[in-house]
């Protein structure tokens, strides 16, 4: 086994790795990049260990049955050298401590030419780059080993991200007096060229529990009828509906055109409802996000978002972060890892779900969900997050090639199991 180590702490990391490894009976050799400050703990570290030492090279990494990679941790703020990424690009089997080295822990972005770890251990916490993609690829297997770090100590660094999970977030529990409007009504705007994307809306807010969904569509009412006999169909003018003081939430842009986005969306706004935003009134306003301030919860994908914002660059998180703030909305950015971003800086990072997904329908089914929640009285952040779990473990359950109405079925049981959990990992 070689151990590589780099100067710093990460490379500290791996010199008290390779002792306790020799000291089990493991034929250790260490390899540095460089030695660690005088009088460092790195150097303490160091001097500590009495075994072998190689040179840092391609053939002693390509020697070695297994490799431990400690030469940079998360906080890499630079790009690798090419003689760093040859070394580690030779080893055959190999296990990052903390981060494979040149992927950048807060954004999972690579630092010049990255190579696979079998598996990465990181300690305490995963950091966001463990769980966003591209990093999240070249991770492999994640351990998150305890090492004993006091409570007291993580209490005095609040947490400024976490990952999506029950226990972040707790559901609303029926009591023996809900009823339809306790569990909250959702709105729907309907437009006439993409009816099926209000209908796939409205079955995701039925399917997660909303008490009562309604379609406004005071243009092509008919379309609508057809459906479930549980949804109401509302064909009288906007600014009627939005007389009634129950209707608090309305979903805004599934199956609108620009033109119907512009005729509701304002009068929704004026009207001081809670106002879910997603696709059509996404385009209608792209390069002009400030049209939407307001709204309470937009769910873009990365396309829409771009369009929204501008380019995302490197930084993820924070190009996130920074939107919510501007808009003063929760920002849901769907996505292989979805990301939700509160005004106040608040980030969950969210990896329950499934690849299948990605299909036609499935972010109209989130935007019902969403709002389900939020009709029920969560906060728009927790909403937001449960929402879109509650959306991936349907996905899971689903199977692998599932249609966006197939999702509804399974929203149910994903709402039980999210009940039954606990927990809420910080990141």
């Amino acid at each position: 086994m070689l151990v590589l180590c780099g100067p710093g702490n990460n490379g500290g990391d791996g010199y008290v790795a390779a002792r306790y490894l020799a000291q089990a009976g493991w034929p250790v050799s260490v390899a540095a990049y460089g030695e660690p400050k005088a009088g460092s703990v790195s150097a303490l570290a160091a001097a500590r260990f009495k075994g072998p030492r190689q040179p840092f090279t391609p053939e002693e990494a390509q020697r070695a049955d297994l490799v431990v990679d400690a030469v940079f941790g998360a906080g890499l703020s630079r790009d690798l050298d090419k003689g760093v990424s040859a070394v580690l690009g030779a080893a055959s089997r190999r296990v990052a401590i903390d981060m494979p080295s040149g992927i950048d822990g807060g954004t999972g972005q690579p630092r010049g030419r990255v190579s696979k770890a079998l598996m990465t251990v990181t300690f305490v916490r995963p950091k966001p780059g463990h769980l966003l993609y591209p990093g999240r690829e070249d991770v492999g297997e994640l351990v998150v080993a305890d090492i004993g770090m006091p409570s007291a100590a993580l209490a005095s660094v609040p947490p400024r991200a976490w990952r999506n999970h029950p226990g972040l977030w707790h559901l609303p529990v029926l009591s023996a007096e809900s009823h339809k409007y306790t569990r909250g009504v959702v709105s729907i705007c309907a437009g006439q060229s993409m009816p099926g994307a209000a209908r796939l809306c409205a079955g995701g807010a039925r399917s997660a529990g909303a008490g009562l969904v309604r379609i406004a569509a005071e243009q092509g009412a008919d379309l609508f009828r057809s459906g479930p006999p549980g949804l109401v169909v509302d064909d009288a003018p906007l600014p009627d509906l939005l007389e009634d003081a129950r209707r608090k939430v309305w979903v805004c842009g599934p199956g609108l055109t620009e033109r119907e986005v512009e005729g509701a969306l304002p009068l929704l706004l004026a009207a001081q409802k809670t106002v879910l935003a997603d696709a059509g009134a996404l385009s209608a306003y792209a390069g002009a996000p400030e049209k939407l301030r307001g709204v309470a919860v937009i769910t873009p994908h990365m396309g829409e978002f771009t369009k929204l914002f501008g380019p995302v660059g490197q930084d993820l998180p924070t190009a996130v972060r920074k939107a919510a703030k501007d808009l003063n909305a929760v920002v849901v950015l769907k996505g292989p890892t979805t990301l939700i971003a509160a005004p106040d800086g608040r980030l969950a990072v969210n990896t329950h779900a499934s690849p299948a997904l990605g299909t036609a329908g499935s972010g109209d089914t989130l935007s019902g969900v969403i709002a389900a929640l939020l009709a029920a009285g969560m906060a728009a952040w927790d909403a937001a997050g449960a929402g879109v779990w509650l959306h991936g473990e349907a996905g899971l359950q689903a199977g692998a090639w599932p249609l966006a109405e197939d999702l509804d079925r399974y929203l149910g049981p994903a709402r039980e199991k999210a009940t039954k959990m606990q927990g809420g990992a910080l990141i």
